[in-house]
């Protein structure tokens, strides 16, 4: 079972996330590749935290604003913004993850999805 592309411009798409983030001094930005993983429902995951709810939700809402602006890319959906400790940005080939600190230490993420190959960019 093949997944179906939906993103425009997948690389162009995953660089303007990363730079976003990287702008928005988000910390430990890393890309998870699920190629590879027949389970997997998306292609990527994109991973970051923020210091406070408030630094959560201006990474999350400069990502959503940039993609648009930057590439094109509409969300697919969203959720997380009640509480800013972990907010989802799914863009169908990419899924977002802007997790408070704490929460991402809970949750470790990463280490769900171990057998994915991690890239891992500068702050």
């Amino acid at each position: 079972m093949s997944k179906k592309r939906v993103s425009k411009g997948l690389d162009e798409l995953l660089s303007c996330i990363v730079k976003t983030m990287q702008d928005k001094k988000a910390n430990d930005i890393i890309s998870l590749n699920l190629t590879k993983i027949q389970s997997a429902v998306t292609d990527y995951f994109v991973i970051c935290h923020g210091n406070s709810k408030t630094q959560v939700d201006a990474i999350a809402d400069h990502i959503i604003e940039n993609v648009r602006n930057e590439t094109g890319n509409i969300l697919y959906h969203f959720e997380g913004y009640e509480n800013s400790e972990w907010i989802l940005i799914d863009y169908v080939d990419v899924v977002v993850h802007v997790f408070l600190n704490t929460t991402r230490s809970f949750y470790q993420l990463e280490d769900l999805w171990a057998d994915a190959e991690i890239v891992a960019y500068e702050e």
